[in-house]
C-alpha cells in the first residue's frame, strides 16, 4: 500500500468543488476552500478541474485527488473519462486521479479496462469511483490503488432517484472483503459528522465530504426545506 494512504487513514478528505452559477466557481475561491479544510484538519483534498487543481496545489500541501467531470450519453455523471484528463491532472500536481469505475463505456473501454490501461502508462495512483460491489472487485483486479463509494445512487443501476442516506451496505461489503488490503473510501451523502463517524466505525479507510463543507447554497437549502416542510 502506498504511503500516501497511510497518511490519510481514518481521516477526512474534503471535496472542494464549485459548479454552475456558484460565485465560488473559480480556481482561486476553490483553493481557499481547500486551505480552510487544511486548517480544520482535513487529511487530503479532492477537487474537479485541472485549473482548480493547480490553484489548490499552489496553496495547500495536502495530498490532492483530482478528477474531470463530464457526462455519459444518458446525462449521468462521468468521472475522468478521457486519458488526456489523467495526463493534465498529473501535470497539475494531483498524486491521485479519480476514475469512473463503472462498467459503462468510455473510449470504448469499461471502467476497469480503462484503469488497467492507465496503470500501464502513468505512474499515478488511481481512485476507482464505483456504484456497486461487483464494480469494486473488478476495479481492484484492474489495479486500482483504492476504491470509493462515490457513484452509488448516481448511476442507472443504482438510481434513478438519489437516496437521502449513504450506501452503508456497499461500504460494508467492500470493507468486509478488502479489510486492510485495499483502502475503501466512504463517499456520497456523508454530510454530517455523525454519518462520517459511522463510516469509520464500519471500516472506511477515510471519509470524503463535500457539499456539507464547501457548498453554502446547498447547506442553506437544507435549512430552508426543513423550516418550510
Amino acid at each position: 500500500m502506498h504511503e500516501l494512504f497511510q497518511k490519510i487513514h481514518k481521516g477526512l478528505i474534503v471535496s472542494c468543488q464549485a459548479e454552475g452559477n456558484s460565485p465560488f466557481n473559480n480556481p482561486g475561491d476553490v483553493a481557499k476552500f481547500a486551505l480552510c479544510a487544511q486548517m480544520g484538519g482535513a487529511k487530503a483534498i479532492r477537487t474537479e478541474g485541472v485549473e482548480k487543481a493547480k490553484a489548490i496545489r499552489q496553496m495547500v500541501g495536502l495530498p490532492l485527488i483530482g478528477l474531470v467531470k463530464s457526462a455519459f450519453e444518458d446525462g449521468t455523471v462521468k468521472i475522468t473519462g478521457h486519458e488526456k484528463d489523467v495526463e493534465h491532472l498529473q501535470q497539475a500536481g494531483c498524486q491521485v486521479v479519480a476514475i469512473d469505475g463503472t462498467f459503462r463505456l468510455r473510449e470504448n473501454k469499461t471502467g476497469p479496462d480503462f484503469i488497467r490501461d492507465l496503470k500501464t502508462k502513468y505512474n499515478i495512483l488511481v481512485m476507482a469511483d464505483v456504484a456497486t460491489y461487483e464494480q469494486g472487485l473488478a476495479c481492484a483486479d484492474a489495479g486500482a490503488d483504492c476504491l470509493s463509494t462515490t457513484l452509488s445512487g448516481y448511476t442507472p443501476e443504482t438510481g434513478p432517484n438519489v437516496p437521502a442516506e449513504p450506501d452503508f451496505e456497499l461500504l460494508e461489503k467492500l470493507t468486509g472483503f478488502f479489510k486492510d488490503m485495499l483502502p475503501v473510501m466512504a463517499e456520497g451523502r456523508f454530510n454530517t459528522p455523525g454519518l462520517a463517524k459511522q463510516a469509520i466505525d464500519k471500516g472506511a479507510w477515510a471519509v470524503v465530504t463535500g457539499s456539507a463543507i464547501t457548498r453554502p447554497q446547498v447547506i442553506t437549502k437544507w435549512f430552508y426545506d426543513a423550516i418550510n416542510e
